[in-house]
């Protein structure tokens, strides 16, 4: 899935880490947000159920384009990790934790030396917040000297925050100031957020589970308004320049807006959807269409259907939408295989063209600095590593860069790869590469053109000799960023200290977890030296003159190290009276004032203690030009880097001045002449074992782009790019450069035809877009004709009339060929597809006979409203089969050969949704029937649905007296008039024979058929009514029924003497008997019998069989026909 990922869940392990974030915004799940000039990032995750934001904000990108770094606060919330992981990680400490007593390390037994500079320090212990297990630490802006700190007590029973104090320091950590009687004493408090734009502005957000409210102070915090909301806010995000301007994010999946600072709020998407970014007044997010989803846009104040934009015509797969610096990624599958497109300066998106047999399993974006795409790709043969592809200016066209490059599983499941982009130095980076079984760690100073494995150190920390010769051994890194942002983690660099890099690693064959050191590199990483026997968190100071080292927090200390002359020599500082277990140091950016706190605990039993540490004293003076030199950034002794030769200023090592602003600069960047290794493979080319770029095996070079217009220019690649931001000039530029060549006249290749969301079903009705794509050939010298198959066609001149897509409404279902030809002067090409045009299936009716007879073919036929043609898959389930009997008509012939009740299912697919019907039907070796009809009152309370069918089925049974019930069976047919079909069954034991049973059914029958015609059976279907029930055999009745409630059946009456009349003119033509009864048994080919059967029969009787019910428009005809009748009369 293409997604951004990273430190935690942002950038795989790829960072600047350039300063720690002076401002914290708590944070969001699963998507990352990007603004124009500066930088917001947030993070989804689901935790059991329950979402959660991180989110964080830098108000100078600049320093941060290269990889930003995620999870602002020192902790996540104590419900989205393990108790483990809680004791490992962020500034939050499990008070019921099992942490190691206080014990003094061997470093603490000595004294400070008498000579040693002091910093000047200061103890606050958050007194009452003991049982709190979760803190959130805030230096509200630049320059200022307010910190703000909120801890929280979260029960694990509860599953919930059930106290929550609110700190506030105007000394830079000195003292603080306990305000919950500022925001209520009963008041949780959930999150604090501090505005991007104005520090001095806060929202501090209460907890759902116990109230909906916003706390907003304008005067950094030591004032509070508070303001209800009738929504619950999971997420929030600030506009980069607008200070007032906010989004809500809300736990049912809504979005608000507010243009004063969360005082007023107003719905902006009425349906749920995905926020992903805010960019200036355009709010970028995802709606979900059931299981499809839609890049959108619109602007914050007014974002209604009408105002909406969709920069992606067709849908995108969920969660697919990166959006970052100039690019926005989405990711499209079809037919199980993926397909990566992007969007360049938000110009129309164009599918991202990576090496043909690569098969991408899953990507990730990388990085998007520098004015190119560095994207992690999963090939098809790959488990646990990737590999990091380069793309062009345009994100289009990618090349491969490193191989193999090693992962691993972040604390929510996601990749992590190891690379690493070097600060402060453009075109560095380190990443880890797994070669035959082993990892190593190599670096590369020219975006992945060329890679090297990295020197070890000559010398141990004791000035022993380390023999370690390249290949067979090497120093090796370890990549991963700090889960909490408030520790270094395993590798650290500065934009403001070049060249500078402090690593966790290991010296041997592979990289190893076992026996690590720190090491140091002054020179980008030419050679290093190692400064550290145990792993610690060092950090920047003095905008990167010097150093700060501090045990793992594992231990507790009461030191720490300070170098000014980049690792070569360290001094030791206490900054605490005991030894403090530290979960974490905040160091403000860009302060004139140069202030560090320590977070931590003296026991897992103490408060938290707040230790403030100002390190200015162990500075003599403030630097002068005279305390600085130049640095030549080279690899291995190659000055020209990325096409130009770089002169740094540095302090000079071990001058004990303060840097205080940044002085970190190029004195001098001279390009330098190009070489080969400025220039790397073009896509489609691959680089040989004599480092030549050739065409690989699945390229054609001579493949022109359709845009290629005769009498137009086109670049003819050489096989080669110059690496993008690579500034060097003449040498070899022109012979690698691609050659402005003239486009030939050519016939249409490659045409490809395909709809624009890759379906091929479409509803009746609605507008289907047709995509028409040409591979090859002149687009503007090429007519288009497009046959859609149902008897019109369209055609155009050339293809850039079909840009936007060939739109067609199809107005009857079926299945459709649609047919493309692209023609000119020099031939043609064609492509065709097969569109499924459905309807909603609205209902379906299984049309079978209740009783049949064994090893007797019955026909079943389902039928649906309305009709379709070859779009429907009908599934037979016939008793207790386990496997249906699947069909395209609606018609199938069964044998049943089993006696007994048998249930009948059918169910019709059409598209997405699944209609069925069901049918009970008695199998018998032979049975009875008789034809029922009833007086007129019953149709005018006949709903003509099958429930009502069945209740008055079971009514008339209950109605025929002293008959057995299992014997008799009652079916209702549809339509109106009402009638209905008398079934009598043999009883289950037949043990005097089957003819002594048929004599039975014979006289069951003559006893109802007299009951039937003296009128004497009947029954009430609601007070006051009563409906008689008649046979329609053709007997003689009364015209006039001196019955009060019959005479509403007087015309049935005269209508039964008009039949009773054809009956007599058909027993003198045919000289048969009336078949008014009639008989159901197995063709016994013995004995001559007068039977008809319900199945397959083809003698004319007087019998409604099911059969003519089939329709619904066959019943209103016949219906009609019987009103026209009694007019008639």
């Amino acid at each position: 899935r293409l997604r951004v990922c990273g430190r935690g869940e942002a950038f795989p392990k790829i960072s600047s880490n350039d300063g720690d974030p002076s401002g914290c915004i708590p944070w969001l799940p699963l998507y990352s947000f990007y603004l124009a000039n500066s930088f917001l990032l947030v993070c989804f995750s689901k935790c059991k159920g329950r979402y959660k934001l991180r989110a964080m904000y830098v108000a100078n990108a600049s320093e941060l384009r290269r990889v930003k770094r995620s999870v602002p606060e020192f902790l996540q919330s104590a419900d989205a990790r393990s108790e483990e992981q809680r004791k490992t990680s962020g500034l939050r400490v499990d008070g019921q934790s099992k942490r190691a007593e206080v014990r003094w390390n061997r470093d603490d037994e000595h004294d400070s030396r008498p000579d040693e500079p002091k910093l000047t320090s200061s103890t606050f212990a958050l007194a009452g917040d003991s049982a709190h297990n979760h803190a959130v630490v805030y230096w509200t802006g630049k320059n200022s000297s307010v910190i703000l700190i909120l801890t929280k007590l979260y029960d694990f029973h509860l599953g919930s925050v059930t106290e929550s104090t609110l700190w506030r320091s105007t000394d830079y950590g000195s003292t603080y100031e306990r305000l919950n009687d500022k925001v209520g004493v009963k008041t949780v408090l959930s999150y604090l957020y501090v505005c991007p734009t104005n520090k001095r502005k806060i929202m501090v957000l209460t907890d759902p589970e116990f109230e909906s409210s916003v706390l907003i102070s304008t005067d950094e915090g030591a004032s509070y308004q508070k303001y209800r909301l009738n929504f619950f806010v999971l997420s929030l995000l600030f506009h980069h320049t607008q200070e007032d301007w906010a989004l809500a994010y809300s736990h049912d999946q809504k979005l608000y807006s507010s243009f004063d600072f969360g005082r007023k709020w107003q719905l902006v998407i009425h349906s749920q959807s995905h926020l992903i970014s805010i960019s200036h007044t355009i709010i970028l997010f995802l709606s979900l269409l059931t299981t499809d989803c839609q890049y959108v846009t619109c602007r914050a104040q007014a974002c209604s259907e009408s105002s909406r934009t969709y920069p992606f015509s067709g849908y995108i797969e969920t969660n697919s939408l990166v959006v970052q610096d100039e690019y926005v990624f989405v990711q499209v599958t079809t037919t199980g295989r993926a397909s990566y497109y992007v969007s360049y300066q938000r110009e129309p998106f164009v599918r991202i063209k990576i090496p043909k047999y690569s098969l991408p399993k899953d990507m990730h974006i990388v990085s998007t600095d520098q004015g190119q795409v560095f994207t992690a790709v999963q090939e098809w043969n790959q488990n646990d590593t990737y590999n990091l592809y380069i793309s062009d200016t345009r994100g289009i066209y990618f090349t491969l860069a490193l191989e193999n490059v090693r992962t691993s599983r972040g604390l929510g499941g996601n990749s992590m790869i190891d690379l690493y982009e070097v600060a402060g130095i453009e075109g560095m980076l380190i990443a880890n590469r797994k070669v035959e079984n082993q990892v190593k760690t190599y670096i590369t100073y020219n975006k992945g053109r060329d890679w090297r494995l990295l020197q070890a150190p000559t010398t141990d920390l004791a000035g022993n000799t380390i023999h370690c010769v390249l290949p067979f051994c090497s120093l090796h890194l370890q990549l991963q960023m700090s889960e909490n942002p408030y520790l270094s983690g395993s590798i650290s660099t500065k934009s403001s200290a070049p060249g500078v890099i402090v690593a966790t690693g290991n010296i041997g064959s592979e990289l190893s977890y076992n026996n690590v050191a720190m090491f140091i590199s002054s020179d980008a990483g030419n050679n290093w030296r190692q400064i550290f026997e145990e792993e610690h968190n060092v950090w920047f100071l003095d905008k990167g003159g010097a150093l700060v080292a501090v045990k793992q927090p594992t231990v507790p200390t009461r030191h720490l190290w300070i170098s000014f002359d980049e690792g070569r020599q360290w001094t030791r500082h206490s900054f605490s009276a005991m030894p403090l277990f530290v979960d974490g140091v905040l160091v403000e950016a860009g302060a004139e004032n140069q202030i560090m706190t320590f977070f931590g605990h003296f026991s897992h039993r103490s408060e938290w203690q707040l230790i403030k540490i100002d390190y200015k004293p162990i500075f003599t003076r403030r630097c002068t030009e005279g305390d600085y030199q130049t640095w030549h950034l080279h690899n291995q002794g190659e000055p020209c880097i990325m096409g130009q030769k770089q002169i740094y200023m540095k302090r000079r090592p071990g001058n004990y001045c303060m840097v205080g602003w940044d002085n970190s600069r190029i004195l001098s960047a001279e390009p330098c002449i190009c070489r080969a290794h400025d220039f790397e493979c073009d896509y489609g080319f691959e680089r040989r074992g004599d480092g030549n770029c050739l065409p690989a095996f699945w390229f054609n070079p001579s493949t022109l782009s359709r845009s290629c217009s005769q009498g137009q220019n086109y670049l003819n690649s050489t096989g080669y790019r110059k690496v993008v931001a690579n500034n060097c000039t003449k040498g070899v530029k022109e012979m690698y450069t691609a050659r402005k060549q003239q486009c030939p006249n050519r016939p249409p290749r490659g045409l490809v035809l395909t709809t624009h969301d890759d379906k091929l079903t479409a509803n009746m009705g609605s507008n289907v877009t047709f995509l028409v794509r040409l591979e090859e050939g002149d687009s503007m010298r090429t007519n288009i004709q497009l046959d859609f198959g149902d008897g019109t066609a369209v055609s155009y001149s050339n293809l850039s009339w079909t840009q936007e897509g060939i739109r067609h409404v199809y107005h009857s279902a079926g299945i459709f060929r649609v047919t493309a030809l692209a023609e000119n002067s020099l031939g043609f090409d064609m492509s065709s597809l097969h569109l499924h045009v459905t309807c909603p299936v609205e209902h379906i009716q299984l049309l079978a006979p209740y009783v049949v007879i064994k090893n007797k073919e019955v026909n079943l036929t389902a039928v649906v409203w309305p009709s379709h043609f070859r779009t429907l898959t009908y599934f037979w389930w016939l008793g207790n089969n386990t496997e249906p009997i699947i069909t395209l008509d609606s018609s199938i012939s069964h044998t049943f050969s089993t006696e007994g009740m048998v249930t009948v299912t059918v169910q019709v697919s059409s598209g997405d949704s699944i209609l069925q019907d069901t049918r009970s039907i008695a199998i018998q070796e032979f049975f009875k029937s008789l034809l029922l009809s009833f007086s007129p009152n019953l149709d005018e309370a006949n709903p003509d649905i099958p429930e009502w069918r069945q209740d008055v089925g079971r009514v008339i049974q209950k109605a025929v007296a002293d008959i057995p019930e299992e014997q008799l069976l009652v079916a209702v047919f549809p339509g109106i008039p009402t009638a209905a079909e008398l079934f009598l069954l043999p009883p289950r034991n037949q043990s005097d024979g089957r003819k002594r049973t048929e004599e039975d059914l014979e006289q069951i029958s003559e006893i109802l058929v007299n009951a039937l015609n003296q009128i004497s059976v009947e029954f009430e279907l609601k007070p006051g009514s009563r409906v008689i029930v008649y046979t329609t055999q053709l007997t003689l009745a009364p015209l006039v029924d001196s019955i009060p409630r019959h005479s509403s059946s007087a015309m049935l009456m005269l209508l039964s003497v008009v039949f009773l009349g054809l009956a007599v003119f058909l027993i003198y033509k045919f000289k048969r008997k009336i078949p008014w009864i009639n008989i159901y048994a197995e063709v016994n080919h013995e004995k001559e019998q007068e039977m008809i059967s319900t199945v397959g029969q083809n003698d004319a009787t007087p019998k409604i069989t099911l059969s003519e019910f089939s329709t619904q428009k066959e019943l209103m005809e016949k219906d009609s026909d019987y009103k026209r009748t009694l007019i008639k009369l």
